[in-house]
């Protein structure tokens, strides 16, 4: 997070890793022997830009695709195994939500009081996701689509959650102020406090979703299943 001197014009730039991810079962275990892949939130630089308007904050969405190759719904998942998004030093992701924050907070003094009069807040949201370039049959591009619209699904639940907490943080922090605070000191401390209480909050609330999403049995074994063909 990075702050200017003066109150009038202070900036908060902090830039949000989430792991999150939609990964398959470890080898061993009793449902599936193949290697973990994860469909993780990290930091990407995407293709396509799209901004989009939130209630007194704005987002800029970035998508960005890599292509895999197969003629069943196993090689798919052995290609975006090996040609996915990077995580780490042993696992690919098969699809990321990436976001950064920065916000642009400007006040000054009013009737003994440090007052923010300015809440500018951009979210930059980054996804990647595969896209299949060789041909398929009627059957295999029905399971992909089902699959490919539940991953999709699962990354826009991660940029849902940012652009809520985007709005949460808004509402912290418009109006705030301090008394007896010539400098804004206090109020940069109490608004970067906020800030980062709102971020917590949200970070626990994207790590709660993975976990109900890969509960053993869950939604994520479905949808690995339904693209192999598996019952």
């Amino acid at each position: 997070m990075q702050r200017s001197a003066g109150c009038e014009g202070m900036q908060h730039s902090r830039t949000v890793e989430t792991s999150t991810g939609l990964w398959f079962p470890s080898p061993g275990t009793r449902r599936r022997p193949m290697r973990r892949t994860v469909l993780t939130c990290l930091i990407v630089i995407g293709t396509l830009c799209a901004p989009e308007a939130l209630a007194g904050t704005r987002a800029i969405v970035q998508t960005r695709t890599y292509e895999i190759t197969g003629s069943s719904g196993t090689a798919f998942i052995e290609a975006m195994d090996s040609k996915g998004p990077k995580h780490g030093f042993m696992t690919h992701a098969i699809a990321t939500t990436a976001y950064t924050v920065d916000w642009d907070l400007g006040g000054g003094q009013d009737n003994g009081f440090c007052r923010l009069r300015r809440v500018n807040g951009t979210l930059n949201l980054f996804y990647t996701f595969p896209r299949v370039g060789s041909p398929m049959t009627p059957a295999l591009k029905r399971r992909w689509t089902r699959f490919f619209a539940g991953v999709r699904a699962h990354e826009e639940t991660h940029g849902r959650i940012a652009r809520e907490m985007m709005r949460a943080t808004e509402r912290s922090i418009a109006g705030l102020r301090v008394a007896n605070d010539p400098s804004c000191d206090k109020t940069r401390r109490e608004a970067r406090l906020r800030i980062k209480t709102v971020y917590a909050e949200y970070e626990a609330r994207q790590n709660a979703f993975d976990r109900r999403e890969h509960s053993d049995g869950g939604h994520v074994e479905h949808l690995i299943a339904a693209l192999i063909g598996k019952p």
